[in-house]
């Protein structure tokens, strides 16, 4: 595993300095602690996290190591959102905590229902509303999404401590919709999928000077420099 981080790592490295995906770096200092598996999981700063504490995971796959570490270290209440058929079904067949609560839709720029391609390779969970090369244009099913406001809504929160997003590419269409709403979020956690997308690097570059200019700033690069951590400062 740490031979394939390192190779990663420069992989990254060598896109960013060939200037063929954004180039990203630290720019805030606090505390950082990995949560969850190698796969699943992100950098968070525990600082302020107690039972109070509410979390949203938005793509959960077949693991939930992430809201279980949060839920058993700090007792936060995670709400976590998959639209996935494979994802629903295998979530319902765990013993989950009492403070995990499931919605099996996931999040877009409005509520609709929309195609939904399925991976490839079908040992594989993750799938997309975009054909990118590791999905399938032929299989595909309709998925329910919900806007982020309509979300909001339906869960009655006004203050978000932390806010997971693992969506196959479509953070960079609904970030507007998040950051231009009235709710506080304290730290964002996001995977990029810059990969998917033949101008992906404009879109990593508009994307991290959108997050900039609504005050968040990264602390924590996961060794792939695909899970990226921020607060808002």
């Amino acid at each position: 595993m740490e031979r394939n981080n390192r190779l990663k790592r420069l992989e990254y490295w060598a896109k960013a300095r060939l200037g063929k995906i954004a180039f990203i770096d630290i720019e805030y200092r606090t505390k950082k602690v990995w949560y969850g598996s190698d796969y699943g999981g992100f950098y968070v700063d525990p600082t302020h996290l107690n039972k109070d504490s509410i979390i949203y995971s938005f793509g959960i796959g077949e693991d939930i190591s992430f809201d279980r570490a949060v839920i058993e270290k700090h007792g936060c209440q995670v709400f976590g959102f998959d639209p996935t058929p494979k994802s629903i079904s295998w979530v319902e067949k765990q013993d989950l905590p009492a403070e995990f609560h499931f919605y099996p839709y996931g999040l877009g720029e409005r509520t609709e229902h929309v195609k939904f391609h399925l991976p490839k390779n079908k040992a594989h969970v993750s799938g997309s509303i975009f054909d990118h090369q590791l999905v399938s244009d032929e299989d595909y099913v309709s998925v329910p999404l919900k806007s982020f406001s309509d979300i909001i809504k339906e869960t009655g929160h006004r203050t978000i401590d932390v806010l997971k997003m693992d969506i196959e590419g479509s953070e960079y269409v609904v970030l507007d919709s998040i950051l231009e709403s009235d709710i506080q979020i304290n730290q964002l956690l996001l995977e990029t999928h810059e990969r998917f997308f033949s101008d992906g690097k404009s879109k990593g570059k508009q994307f991290f000077a959108t997050l900039k200019a609504h005050g968040y700033r990264i602390f924590a690069i996961s060794d792939t420099y695909q899970e990226i951590s921020l607060m808002k400062v």
